[in-house]
């Protein structure tokens, strides 16, 4: 059963040239048009949990989703993740639940701060056999319970809002974190960038060198694509100036520097949302719920295939699993409980 932390899957990741996608679930659908698409391209997938979505859909419901998932697919490498945890309690909280791996965000605090809590998760992650990502620098927009600079601020002062690649070293040696989730000029949600994003790749570089062999992870990684924009709007949705993460920008930071880890939530919303939107627009009187979220399952699919595609991480599924077996198939103590 190769449900598994992260581990595995960023020692290939990083001198690999691919990056594994991280995608947020939040409910049945969502999750198995993401594992669908994972097990037809043979690639690892990180399915992320939000504080919302466990107050949304009930962490029991959730679990037995992905429990579901790694039955069906027993040969897909599947890490269960945390996204944007604010305190050890929920660190802990999670742990208990069976997640594999943790992200205790801490970058709204000051440095100092932000140090202490992450070491605090990382004592108490670790000890269960759970990695830890966190966070350093500030993202723009919104998404959920996580608030950024306002993206217009954000995209005018971009600059100085990036992680520093010094203060990158001391928080990596201080903390003991397993991964970095790094500020390079992407933002959450929808509405990200009037103007084409431009990633600060020299940046990217810097924190490589400072932090070598430390697995990079892009937030706010959606690249919004138009079509689904077009779609919302053509059946009665208002989403004007929608603009997203170029997707060959993201390719590139995946296959040439040490980005092993992409989040994606915003481009699988919009996926679900736009065939629905399109369903009810064409058959007003349709309402039966098969009818249209199994359209928006299928629309899932075949957008996270693409992503997977972009990532270079199809066809990586037999080289985790190997390796992990090397490592000794570990899984944390609290999986199962």
């Amino acid at each position: 059963m190769p449900l598994m932390t992260t581990k595995p899957m960023f020692d290939l990741a990083y001198d690999g040239g691919f990056g594994v996608g991280a995608f947020n679930v939040n409910n049945m659908e969502i999750t198995q048009g993401i594992i669908e698409a994972c097990a037809a391209e043979k690639s690892p997938c990180i399915l992320q949990i939000s504080k919302g979505a466990r107050k949304y859909a009930n962490m029991r419901y959730l679990k037995a989703i992905i429990d579901a998932s790694v039955a069906q697919y027993p040969d897909l490498p599947i890490a269960i993740h945390l996204d944007h945890g604010d305190t050890v309690e929920l660190v802990n909280q999670c742990i208990g639940d069976g997640f594999t791996s943790v992200m205790i965000d801490g970058s709204h605090h000051p440095y100092e701060e932000n140090v202490k809590l992450t070491k605090q998760a990382v004592d108490t992650a670790h000890a269960a056999g759970v990695v830890v990502e966190a966070e350093l620098g500030m993202l723009g927009g919104i998404e959920e319970d996580v608030v950024g600079m306002d993206a217009h601020e954000y995209e005018k002062n971009v600059q100085k809002f990036l992680t520093d690649p010094e203060q990158s070293r001391d928080f990596v040696k201080r903390t003991g974190i397993d991964s970095l989730a790094v500020a390079i000029g992407t933002s959450h949600g929808a509405y990200k960038f009037k103007h084409e994003a431009k990633l600060a790749f020299d940046r990217i570089e810097q924190i490589m060198k400072t932090c070598p062999g430390t697995a990079l992870v892009m937030h706010g990684s959606s690249s919004v694509p138009q079509e689904f924009i077009d779609l919302v709007n053509q059946y009665g949705g208002k989403m004007p100036n929608a603009r997203g993460v170029p997707e060959d920008q993201i390719h590139m930071a995946v296959s040439k520097y040490g980005v092993c880890k992409v989040n994606i939530d915003t481009d699988l919303r919009l996926a679900m949302t736009a065939k629905i939107r399109e369903v009810f627009a064409k058959d007003p009187a349709e309402f039966d719920p098969r009818k249209y979220l199994g359209p928006a399952r299928d629309a899932i699919i075949a957008m996270v295939r693409r992503k997977l595609h972009m990532l270079n991480s199809a066809g990586k599924t037999e080289k985790v699993i190997a390796h992990w077996k090397k490592l000794g198939s570990p899984l944390p103590k609290f999986y199962g409980k």
